[in-house]
């Protein structure tokens, strides 16, 4: 962790301790009080927060069935490769009356990782667009990124994964989407910083631990053809993801000389046998669903998340790999089987690298106010629901379809935005467009 650290943030200097520390000092401590108060059990029993594959009450009951050598993917409980458990074994074994530290430790990295990532894309989106300043309408130059943007937005990226309230829960919740986080942002370090194997080997990594992430193969693929022009790059990048998930699906079978973890782990990803409520879509729909169907509607919902936004999504930005990825990023949290507040969190987190975006989106308070909205409803709802019984499961699936809206809404209100900017920057804002029926403004 400390080389990687030191390799993207070109040494961490005192100036840097200095003038950042207290905003990382301060998260931790958030992170610590919460997590050793009475809150932590209640948070980490929150199905918005644990789910089937992040749930850290089912490492620790695979750990206890491993003690007393029984298979730990008999039954229902487990889904982590043999591998990861093999790691939370050791975790476990030196850390057990401490293991939150390596949670909020973990969960301070990625924040200053993101940091990183942010500061090397802006330092990146400004160098570009400073050689493409020749072709962009006069009255568009003072609003490109500037060097003010390189040094603030980054900051702002660091604080919305350090105070943010679905990293929180993340982290105080103890769930193994914490780690996956820290994954996904060594990933976006060595993607930005164009180093092949870091890349590569943590993306294999994040598709171990949740096989939609494959998708990012997209950007990473696209980032090393057409950014950098480097077509051998492109393609040693696809090899290599798979050599290192082919190499960690091996170590899986090594431990327990078995295969029979893929259809508890990748299986069960994509056949969801559990319905148990969440903040997804997959639940409702499948537990209302004729059984008959459901296999069709399985195979709907996977292609879904797995295809259907993919290649246009790719095309059309195939020059913003960036974006491409964050995007990306959100259909999975909207979409995939068991997504949890970790995962949107991440999201939110890394969206201030777009701030210049803002000022041409349009539904910033209805998505906003809907967040907050189906944030508060969810557990009162759950309660009316569950432990009141003056409610019933469509309240609460309410919530998590308004919650998934907000999700969607924010994601084309970001693409229209792109659009609306890129449009600007050639032929300058408040241009009038002449058409048969009529004219109209761009705002």
């Amino acid at each position: 962790m400390v080389s990687l650290l030191v390799k993207y943030g070109n040494m961490v200097t005192i100036d840097t301790l200095k003038e950042y520390g207290g905003l990382y000092l301060l998260g931790i401590i958030i992170r610590i009080c919460i997590i050793t108060s009475v809150f932590q059990k209640t948070i980490a029993d929150r199905v918005e927060v644990s789910t089937p594959l992040n749930s850290w009450k089912r490492i620790i009951e695979a750990l206890y069935l491993k003690d007393l050598d029984i298979y730990p993917y008999t039954g229902d409980l487990l889904h982590e490769l043999p591998l990861n458990l093999k790691l939370w074994d050791i975790l476990y074994f030196f850390c057990k009356d401490y293991i939150y530290l390596i949670f909020i430790v973990c969960d301070a990295a990625t924040a200053y990782l993101l940091y990183l990532f942010a500061k090397k894309h802006l330092s990146d989106m400004m160098n570009r667009e400073n050689r493409r300043k020749g072709f962009y309408a006069d009255n568009m130059k003072s609003v490109l990124i500037n060097e003010k943007d390189c040094l603030v937005i980054p900051k702002y990226v660091a604080a919305a994964y350090l105070f943010n309230p679905y990293t929180i829960c993340n982290c105080v919740g103890l769930t193994s989407t914490v780690f996956v986080n820290f994954s996904l942002a060594i990933f976006l370090n060595g993607l930005v910083n164009k180093s092949l194997v870091i890349s590569t080997l943590f993306l294999a990594i994040c598709i171990s631990q949740n096989l939609y992430f494959m998708l990012l193969l997209s950007p990473m693929i696209l980032q090393f053809l057409l950014i950098e022009n480097q077509t051998k790059k492109a393609f040693h990048s696809l090899i290599l993801v798979v050599i290192f998930w082919c190499v960690s699906i091996y170590l899986s079978y090594t431990i327990y000389k078995s295969w029979d973890f893929l259809s508890s782990t990748y299986g069960f990803t994509l056949t969801a046998p559990d319905l148990r409520p969440n903040i997804g879509l997959f639940w409702y729909f499948f537990t209302e669903v004729f059984e008959q169907f459901k296999e069709l509607f399985l195979y709907s919902f996977q292609i879904n998340i797995l295809l259907v936004y993919l290649v246009p999504l790719s095309i059309r930005l195939r020059n913003e790999t960036m974006l491409l990825t964050l995007c990306l990023l959100l259909l999975i949290a909207v979409f995939k089987p068991y997504p949890c507040v970790g995962d949107v969190g991440f999201v939110l987190s890394i969206l201030p690298c777009w701030k210049y975006l803002f000022p041409y989106t349009q539904q910033g308070f209805t998505v906003a106010g809907t967040f907050c909205v189906a944030t508060a409803l969810a557990p009162t709802f759950w309660y009316l629901w569950l432990y009141s019984g003056s409610a019933n499961a469509n309240f609460y699936f309410g919530v998590t379809l308004a919650f998934g809206s907000a999700q969607v809404f924010l994601l084309t209100d970001i693409l229209f935005a792109y659009i609306k900017r890129e449009f600007d920057l050639v032929h300058g804002m408040g241009i009038i467009l002449e058409e048969t029926f009529g004219s109209f403004r761009l705002q």
